[in-house]
């Protein structure tokens, strides 16, 4: 009577049970459960056909669109492995995903088919290319997804699959070498899944926005998490502050996820919209450390609710959430802010986590002493895709070495201070980037600020600041180093402070330090 654990159960219990309510909003479409589970379905069929089945990989490069959102499902009912890619990418990158993959079929938007088609010639192991797009298309030597769904047969017999089969193969962004294929399996997806609706509850009453991309660690697993809960999945294709706040408004928007980056912009959208836009959304951000205030923004000025969840793509990827507690409503709304940017606790179902020295000793819960975050437990992936030697030096002495510096406070919640390979070593002192950062964006004027470590001449590094000023303000470099004097040690405060008006960033909002301290120059005269 064991049933294996797979996110894939999720879709059969939302059809059964939710089959008249509405599944997705996309544009001007919408689809009950019954009709999207059938449309699932039915490219189940087409993918059969096709000759892809039990191991294989399929590739899909798209936005948030409803024909992207099936692929999590008709892929891997049959089986085969789903292999999201980052449409922000190049051809080249593509090339080595699909290559390195082994994908034997690709599913791509229409924005991006000249991009592929200028590769695929060099992709030998890709059988068949699908066109996913809104109508159907004219293109040669690439299959019509429409088409084909309604060719296609409608009865399906799922798999049999064991939770211990592959899910997903979820590339890195590679900031530093060719990206790494994470291997994600029915188990972890499930336990990611199960353990985010416990923490973080979602009711089929509820509707939730797609501001974060689907491809991003499968979307943070939201594309099975809001169909375990039987709430609507409303797609959006750009994550731009006004969209959103119309999104939010139309669709009447309970739920959403969003990197800090994005969180930023939605607080700093048009005045106009903002005045107007729905309350009480409950909003999750996780991707990187979000600052304390733009926490109490999104709080204080919009009326949403912000909680902070840890994880990497390796952890399927959630591993700690900062969970609050009866003690944290005491708090004011400032400090209660800066306890919400930590990183928390274990979530019930991910597994154990720890922060540990370079003897993998615990660190002593002092809020001071740095340690790796390492875990082990049900979200670790399974491996690196065909990577024998990353996979043995990620789980060296047998836990996940996440590369994340953190320390515990001493009621356990686990609070990062950077990335390993960020902290800033000034002077023989240790410099978190992250605290310098989210100093500097308590002042008023400031909208974005990354901070990294460059060469100095008498401490060997020093940190210097990159900055985005909010419209319509003004701030010196005097001032802002005066200001960072009130509130830092004087020895974290920037050695400099450039002026910018982007900052690097991947497609899933993180800040691209390795740019900034690679071609700092060239940043500045954008």
């Amino acid at each position: 009577m064991e049933t294996p654990l797979t996110p894939m159960e999720f879709l059969r219990r939302a059809c059964k049970v939710h089959g008249g309510r509405e599944a997705v909003v996309d544009g001007d479409l919408r689809l009950t459960y019954r009709e999207f589970g059938e449309r699932c379905d039915r490219w189940s069929c087409g993918l059969a056909a096709l000759g892809v089945g039990k191991g294989d990989r399929v590739a899909t490069i798209a936005q948030n669109t409803h024909q992207h959102l099936e692929q999590f499902y008709s892929i891997p009912q049959v089986g085969a492995i789903i292999v999201p890619m980052n449409y922000r990418l190049s051809s080249d990158d593509f090339l080595y995903m699909v290559n390195h993959s082994g994908a034997k079929l690709v599913c791509v938007q229409s924005d991006y088919i000249e991009m592929v088609d200028a590769v695929r010639s060099r992709m030998p192991a890709v059988q068949n290319f699908v066109a996913l797009g809104d109508s159907p298309g004219a293109r040669r030597d690439w299959l019509d997804y429409e088409s084909l769904q309604r060719s296609s047969a409608r009865e399906f017999q799922r798999a049999d699959i064991r939770e211990a089969d592959l899910l997903s193969i979820n590339y890195t962004s590679g900031t530093t070498s060719k990206p790494k294929g994470v291997m994600i399996t029915h188990r972890n997806a499930w336990i990611n899944s199960v353990g985010t609706l416990a923490h973080w509850a979602m009711t089929p009453a509820d509707r939730y926005l797609w501001t974060l991309p689907m491809f991003h660690a499968n979307g943070w697993t939201f594309t099975w998490t809001v169909t375990a809960a039987g709430a609507t999945h409303v797609c959006l294709r750009k994550a731009e502050a006004a969209a959103i706040y119309e999104q939010v408004n139309r669709e009447r928007v309970t739920h959403l996820c969003a990197a800090p980056t994005v969180l930023i912009s939605i607080a700093n959208g048009p005045e106009a919209m903002r005045q107007h836009l729905r309350r009480g959304v409950r909003v999750l951000t996780a991707g990187a450390p979000p600052a304390a205030a733009t926490i109490q923004r999104m709080e204080a000025e919009l009326g949403w609710e912000v909680t902070h969840i840890y994880g990497l793509t390796e952890t399927a990827p959630f591993i700690s959430i900062c969970e609050p507690v009866p003690e944290h409503a005491s708090l004011s709304q400032q400090a209660r802010a800066k306890v919400k940017a930590r990183q928390g606790v274990e979530l019930i179902t991910s597994g154990e986590l720890r922060v540990v020295d370079h003897r993998m000793s615990d660190v002593p819960r002092d809020g001071a002493t740095l340690g790796e975050i390492v875990a082990r437990g049900n979200v670790v992936m399974q491996g690196y895709y065909n990577d024998p030697n990353a996979t043995a030096e990620a789980f060296a002495g047998g836990w996940f070495h996440s590369g994340d510096s953190a320390v515990v406070h001493p009621d356990g919640y686990v609070e990062i201070r950077d990335r390993i390979k960020d902290v800033i070593i000034s002077g023989g002192e240790n410099i978190s980037s992250i605290e310098v950062e989210g100093a500097l964006l308590s002042h008023y004027a400031v909208l974005e600020v990354a901070v990294v470590g460059m060469p100095h001449e008498k401490w060997g590094e020093a940190p210097e600041a990159f900055v985005i000023l909010r419209a319509g303000a003004t701030a010196t470099e005097a001032e802002l180093r005066e200001f960072a004097r009130g509130v830092l040690a004087h020895f974290k405060v920037p050695s400099a402070f450039h002026f910018v008006s982007e900052l690097p960033k991947t497609a899933t909002g993180k800040i691209q330090k390795f740019v900034l301290r690679g071609r700092p120059s060239q940043i500045v005269a954008q």
